[in-house]
């Protein structure tokens, strides 16, 4: 009944149930049964709002939980290593694509010097591909990660990077640095919500908090986050939606853990009953003969012993529950794997029960989630700091490029190869590449990309290969040539 209703019935019961019951008619006419407030959907109590005011308050609550998990659960691990290996994994290949190649090899070898901790991490401490591995996980459990750029001295050129936590945005900021401008959540937005620069907590070196916040303008901050809503302007952490599942799942584990202990000891209860002639309590008369008392006695093999006349042993056997709980265990872990867009097999590594088609199956969909995570990683963090890189290798002079601004977008283009996957079933996949290859639904070059190759670098090496077999003599296929001979 509502509050109307309700208030309606201390003066008149019979209009206060009329009205509740045209009431429930009304809900049963409703199109949308998700629409009614019937009695299922009674306290189903929800509200439209902004992303940022429906995120704000539970922000750092659900942050705060999902590191809890990320540190003492390990079903919360499973899920988080999965996106690290799978998105990042062994790190990405860079390729120049521009008309220059002398340009591509020589700005390739100097990125790859330079994702060394040494030169890429402010601290020293991470490679690129290490950094972006962090990346992931902080994603996934965080909500996002910031990388300042720093223009410093020291390493191959004059930039590095400086990872920040999302704890660090200065939320107590209210002033813009910009009239017009406004700052929420510690990051300072433009009339069109565009973040123009952000406020940072700053911290001593045994983690206590300086009280003035730094300004970063945007352009030299990366900010990498998922946006799910238009208005949202802020992280939230992609375990939201798993953490209730997650936690109740530990504890049921937990549970079940302790009976079993339980159900594993062999506990034995003394029921004592009154001996003939005697009783207990005021006034008993005790019976002839010694007694023996069971405090401190244990059961151990092969033993004899007697008990008191009257006392009778009674065993406590608690039933396991082991074989119910594999069976909720892995219901559970399929609805976390579903709920992040993962198949069961690769939150749970249990292959017990796929075959070939159904690995392969549960492969291609998990790459479809994890593809969104790689485009996202790629066009929002790797691709600004390779741009970033090129501009500072070209500032430095480790290139020399006559025209480097006026076709700048030439000498940025780029793409990424990912590195190469372990395949379900050897034999069946080449022979599907082979196949793909012959009736051109494959190219060699996306073959080689699918490998985690370059394609040129991939002919160049099969040519290299060639060559010497055939100056040795060999014919890789198995075949015999006669050695060349060198000319005197």
């Amino acid at each position: 009944m509502g509050a109307l209703e309700s208030l309606i019935s201390w003066i008149s019961p019979e209009t206060a149930c009329r009205r509740e019951a045209w009431r429930q008619e009304y809900e049963e006419m409703k199109s949308y049964d998700a629409g009614g407030f019937g009695r299922r959907n009674a306290r189903w109590g929800v509200y439209n709002q902004s992303a940022e005011m429906t995120d704000r308050y539970d922000r750092d609550t659900i942050r705060a939980r999902a590191r809890d998990l990320e540190r003492n659960s390990d079903m919360a691990a499973s899920i988080i290593r999965a996106y690290k290996r799978n998105v990042v994994g062994r790190g990405f290949g860079l390729q120049a694509r521009t008309n220059d190649e002398n340009f591509n090899n020589s700005v390739e070898k100097l990125w790859k010097a330079w994702c060394k901790a040494k030169n890429c991490d402010v601290t020293g401490q991470q490679s690129f591909n290490q950094m972006m591995r962090m990346s992931a996980v902080r994603k996934m459990v965080d909500g996002g990660i910031l990388f300042k750029k720093c223009y410093t001295e020291g390493g191959l050129v004059p930039f590095k990077l400086q990872a920040i936590e999302v704890d660090e945005l200065d939320i107590s900021i209210t002033t813009p640095m910009k009239k017009g401008n406004k700052v929420v959540g510690g990051v300072e937005y433009n009339e069109y919500n565009k973040p123009e620069g952000f406020w940072i907590t700053q911290y001593s070196i045994d983690g206590f908090v300086i009280p003035e916040a730094q300004y970063v303008p945007a352009k030299d901050m990366i900010y990498y986050f998922d946006k799910k809503r238009p208005s949202q302007i802020r992280e939230i952490s992609d375990l939201a939606s798993t953490i209730p599942r997650i936690r109740d799942t530990n504890e049921f584990i937990t549970a079940v853990s302790v009976k079993e202990r339980i159900a594993a000891c062999l506990a034995v209860f003394v029921k004592k009953v009154a001996p003939p002639g005697g009783g207990y309590g005021r006034g008993a008369v005790e019976s002839i003969g010694s007694s023996k008392t069971y405090s401190g006695k244990m059961l151990t093999p092969g033993m004899i012993t007697e008990l008191n006349a009257g006392d009778e042993i009674q065993v406590v056997d608690p039933k396991g529950s082991s074989d119910d709980a594999t069976a909720h265990l892995k219901m559970q872990l399929r609805l976390m794997g579903a709920g992040q867009g993962l198949s069961y097999e690769a939150v749970s590594r249990d292959m017990s029960e796929t075959n070939y088609s159904s690995a392969r199956q549960a492969s291609i969909e998990d790459e479809l989630t994890f593809v969104e995570e790689i485009e996202l990683l790629q066009e929002n963090v790797m691709s600004e700091i390779y741009e970033t890189f090129v501009i500072s290798v070209f500032l430095s002079g480790l290139i020399s490029i006559r025209d480097f601004w006026s076709n700048k977008q030439e000498y940025l283009y780029h793409e990424w190869v990912a590195s190469p996957k372990k395949w379900i079933d050897p034999l069946k996949e080449a022979n599907a590449n082979r196949i793909a290859l012959e009736t051109g639904q494959k190219t060699f070059k996306q073959i080689a990309a699918e490998g985690g190759r370059d394609w040129k670098e991939q002919i160049d090496d099969m040519a290299e290969v060639f060559q010497y077999a055939r100056d040795m003599g060999v014919q890789l296929g198995g075949e015999l040539f006669e050695p060349k001979k060198d000319k005197k």
